[in-house]
């Protein structure tokens, strides 16, 4: 069926009266192109922005003084701009969804440097992940996956300022409000005696060993060396302690496995397990995912669990094949929507659980 726009696109055709084939057609009119803005322009509706912004980072707290040093002399970062615009899209939603290919994230995440390193600081961090394990119900090794995956365990973490990708950020408008948010945040941590030099990260904002955003840390860091300050700068037992604090708070369950490979029959009827659900948030990683049903039910349908997790029967899980039908499939407990709110990708949340299962095997 053609579209509204296509049919009254031919429906003023119609109305239309056309001239003969010998009279000459009029000139298109001439439509003077307004000229781009020059850096100095841009640089001056910038300034003004990030001005306006200071009545409500007074009322949300912000020291004025502190407002008025650390935006002085601010300029755009063309880098995050460039950077915050060239983010993968994907398939529109509703759209075929294909196959994820998850061979090539995987081997390039899951991979010996990233398992051995785990290992390696799994042996010096014991008695530190033990603690917080106790704590939280959070896995020792899925607390140095996250690290792993974030920052390397610690080799990498970010090097510009915060300031400056937010408020270029949120004066380029894409996501506005959020970015918004997240500088006054960093205004705050400034107020509260962390450096400016400290607050490095990554175009997006994600800054420390767990890669929080500000107002990350302003809710969920946490003091895991017992010094009074949550360092998630230069301190592992901080950084660690607070990426449990933020499983937790995400809702994961002790004593669940976040997820386990699964054979499924030949005849295996996936039409059946589609989800009706669209979520409100990441909807396309989510739709990705099948409907839940108990594991009791998904063995009844003759799914086949690689390895002997502990779950229980009536434990609620999704399953999901990341390379297509075929290839390996995995049944997935709540415990990976959890590592989901952590990093909202499909790709992260298997090679994170892969990697702390691999970290302690």
């Amino acid at each position: 069926m053609p579209s509204f726009a296509a049919f009254a696109l031919a429906l003023i055709a119609a109305q239309t009266p056309q001239l003969p084939y010998d009279l000459p057609a009029s000139p298109a009119p001439t439509v003077a192109t307004p000229p781009a803005p020059t850096i100095d322009s841009q640089q001056a509706a910038f300034t003004a922005f990030i001005a306006g912004l200071r009545p409500r980072a007074i009322a949300a707290g912000v020291n004025p003084a502190t407002f008025d040093r650390e935006t002085t002399g601010l300029t755009i970062n063309p880098r995050v701009i460039r950077a915050d615009r060239n983010q993968p899209g994907g398939p529109a939603l509703g759209a075929p969804s294909g196959n994820l290919n998850f061979a090539p994230y995987r081997a390039q995440h899951f991979d010996a440097a990233h398992i051995a390193g785990g290992q390696r600081r799994y042996v010096t961090l014991r008695p530190l992940l033990s603690s917080i394990e106790q704590q939280t119900g959070v896995p020792e090794a899925m607390m140095l996956s996250l690290y792993g995956h974030e920052t390397g365990y610690g080799s990498f973490s970010g090097n510009l300022d915060l300031l400056q990708s937010f408020a270029t950020l949120a004066w380029d408008g894409r996501r506005r409000e959020l970015f918004t948010v997240e500088l006054i945040d960093t205004l705050k941590l400034i107020d509260r005696g962390i450096p400016r030099s400290t607050l490095k990260g990554s175009w997006a904002g994600a800054t420390g060993y767990p890669q929080f955003l500000p107002s990350v840390y302003l809710r969920l860091a946490k003091d895991g060396d017992g010094d009074g300050k949550a360092d998630i700068w230069r301190s592992e037992p901080d950084a660690l302690a607070s990426i449990a604090n933020y499983l937790v708070d995400a809702g994961w369950k002790p004593n669940v496995v976040w997820g386990v490979a699964v054979q499924l029959p030949a005849d295996f009827d996936r039409a059946s397990i589609r989800s009706p659900l669209i979520s409100p948030r990441c909807p396309r990683v989510h739709a990705r995912l099948s409907r839940w049903q108990t594991f009791a039910e998904w063995k009844a349908r003759g799914v086949i669990p690689l390895a002997f997790p502990g779950l229980r029967d009536d434990e609620q899980m999704t399953l999901i094949e990341p390379d297509g039908p075929g290839a390996r499939a995995y049944l997935l407990s709540s415990n990976y929507q959890v590592i989901l709110d952590y990093n909202c990708s499909n790709f992260y949340g298997l090679a994170a659980g892969l990697l702390a299962d691999a970290i302690t095997r």
